[in-house]
């Protein structure tokens, strides 16, 4: 049955398949928050996939998915898995049950599920393969406080990502990101690597797509620190994280890794 999907003052005819992949570690209050807002009629799916669940937790989050009204999948991993992998599983998942669209974001609250349309419309209306949310595009909104190291990165990143794939971007390190799963299928893309289970994986998706040549498209979508969690903004650690983050741009580059 065709969907109407609405954002604000727009309508559009949907018969694509969305599916949302949302990996959790250590979130609690916070995963129900995004749960209880998304809007109906969205999505179709909703796939967790929770490393090292807690049961208090699992209560809390099987009670605010029921009040979604959404199906909602659980995957649940035993040990921490990586966030790479987790995106991974999710999206295996939405491929058996043949959604089209997987829509990746995180559970803790930063991302709006509520702008989640500003990503799928484009590939809905065959604009793009690939989009890419932005905080620095006009009508983003809110950035999001954060440190002043952290900042001028997310800044001056993406500028050496436009020199080398010769695509102007404004924002890399923003998980908020749509696209069609059929990319998938593609064998010069292959996920199914064990250096991308952790930060790794989302970037080097990142640069196949671009490098790749499929239609890639950015739009403004805001971020946000809602819980002000202790060390406030992220669960990356400086050094100890950036290398996966920084690294699969000059490995797949200069062709060190495929």
């Amino acid at each position: 049955m065709t969907q109407v999907l609405s954002y604000r003052e727009e309508h559009f005819q949907v018969t694509d398949k969305v599916g949302v992949v949302i990996p959790v570690y250590g979130e609690s209050d916070s995963i129900v928050w995004v749960l209880n807002h998304f809007p109906k009629g969205v999505v179709d799916t909703i796939c967790l996939v929770i490393d090292v669940p807690i049961r208090k937790i699992m209560n809390r989050v099987r009670g605010a998915a029921e009040q979604s009204a959404i199906t909602t999948h659980i995957i649940k991993n035993p040990e921490r898995m990586g966030v790479g992998l987790s995106i991974l599983q999710g999206l295996e998942y939405l491929r058996k049950t043949n959604h089209s669209i997987a829509v990746v974001m995180a559970g803790n609250g930063k991302d709006d599920p509520r702008q989640i349309t500003r990503l799928t419309k484009p590939i809905i209306k065959d604009e793009a393969d690939y989009v890419q949310g932005s905080r620095y595009l006009f009508g983003g909104g809110n950035k999001g406080k954060m440190p002043f190291v952290r900042r001028v990165f997310n800044r001056l990143y993406p500028k050496v990502w436009s020199l080398l794939t010769g695509k102007n971007l404004t924002d890399v390190t923003n998980g908020f990101r749509a696209y069609r799963l059929d990319l998938l299928n593609d064998k010069r893309i292959n996920l199914k690597q064990e250096w991308l289970y952790g930060y790794s994986l989302e970037y080097y998706f990142h640069y196949k797509v671009i490098s790749l040549r499929y239609r890639m498209k950015e739009v403004p979508v805001s971020k946000r620190y809602p819980f002000g969690h202790k060390g406030g903004y992220s669960k990356i650690q400086p050094l100890k994280d950036w290398w996966p983050i920084i690294s699969p741009l000059g490995l797949l580059f200069f062709g060190v890794k495929k």
